[in-house]
């Protein structure tokens, strides 16, 4: 671990100077004692960058129901808005520093304290990100207390404590999954950090691939729909579409309709059918429906608003390859990665109104 440190600490070394070397006429200016030590606020998981200061228990349930309960619960546990911070650990947990249920399966979840192996982290997310609404407007002695507090909810402080940054070492030992952290995995390979090979080793399949998967079961017709159209609920970005449960399964056919952003035109002809297959190949339908606008316009709108114009191909294949915004919004398309070949043939297949 040392060594690694060390050698992390020479390189921002270098970077700085570099950075510090190099002079840009006309371009910003050189950061002032002030504002970098504004900026260099982290707290490190041996105190180094821990202000002086102390907080108290007491004070921390106060801050803590006036600017923090109304997300994480009064006493820590609210599901509704994050995760819960307090619950899972126990006495013996604190004598061992490690929490047991961790490794227990059947406990319905994972709360910050369970996960939680060095006090530095806490303390250095609420000073930085806490509260929601007002980020780094918690004082150093408002941060010290709420920390207490926490910790007092699990019953690693008692309720007269006051912590502070002469005693957080001390604190450190008490926590109940202080020794739950390791660098022996494959996220850190090599000696000083982590020794075992990388957790993946992603392979091709360049032969006797797989085919394609088939369902053996699926919800009958009569309660695909029961809580509304799932396509409708999901997000608009993004792979997971949601089945569109307003239709039913053809029989021997698919286990799920397709998203409406993904649905082909009905019977399309060659030409047709090849365009449709690009859009999905490219991924033009994460953000375009068919039919349905999603992040962007959906085809047959383009289709639409270009009907008639004799630049309409040329210009539409211009537009997919480069991207940009402001025509359809402030949102800006991506410039795609695709040939002039499969451009054009889109394009040729919105300039026609998306017939065959």
């Amino acid at each position: 671990m040392s060594s690694w440190r060390e050698f992390a600490a020479i390189v921002a070394l270098l970077a700085a100077g570099t950075a510090q070397a190099q002079a840009f006429p006309g371009v910003g200016r050189t950061a002032t004692a002030a504002e970098i030590a504004a900026w260099d606020i982290d707290v490190r998981p041996d105190f180094k960058g821990l202000p002086k200061g102390a907080g108290s228990v007491a004070k921390g349930m106060e801050v803590w129901e006036g600017k923090c309960a109304s997300c994480h619960g009064i006493f820590g546990e609210s599901n509704e808005v994050f995760s819960p911070i307090v619950g899972g650990t126990t006495k013996d947990d604190i004598k061992s520093g490690r929490v047991a249920r961790l490794n227990d399966a059947a406990y319905p979840g994972r709360t910050t304290l369970m996960k939680l192996s060095t006090v530095s982290t806490l303390w250095d997310y609420i000073n930085r990100a806490m509260p929601w609404t007002q980020p780094k407007s918690l004082s150093t002695e408002e941060v010290y207390a709420v920390t207490a507090f926490i910790l007092n909810m699990g019953g690693v402080l008692p309720d007269d404590f006051t912590l502070s940054d002469r005693n957080i070492a001390e604190v450190q030992k008490l926590l109940p999954n202080r020794k739950g952290m390791t660098t022996d995995h494959g996220l850190w390979p090599g000696a000083g950090m982590g020794t075992r090979k990388p957790d993946v080793k992603a392979t091709a399949c360049m032969k006797d691939c797989s085919g394609e998967p088939r369902l053996a079961s699926f919800l009958p017709d009569f309660a695909r729909d029961a809580h509304g159209n799932l396509a409708e609920q999901n997000r608009p970005v993004g792979a997971q579409k949601g089945a569109d449960t307003s239709q039913t399964v053809p029989k021997g056919g698919a286990a799920e309709a397709a998203a409406p952003s993904a649905r082909p035109a009905a019977s399309p002809g060659a030409g047709a059918a090849e365009a449709v297959a690009l859009t999905q190949k490219h991924a033009c339908v994460a953000c375009h429906g068919l039919d349905n606008k999603i992040v962007g316009p959906g085809f047959r709108e383009v289709a639409r608003r270009y009907a008639g114009r004799a630049d309409a191909v040329a210009y539409l294949a211009g537009k997919i390859k480069s991207g940009g915004s402001g025509v359809w919004g402030n949102v800006p398309m991506p410039a795609q990665a695709l040939s002039e070949a499969d451009a054009n043939l889109i394009a040729q297949w919105l300039a026609d109104g998306m017939k065959n």
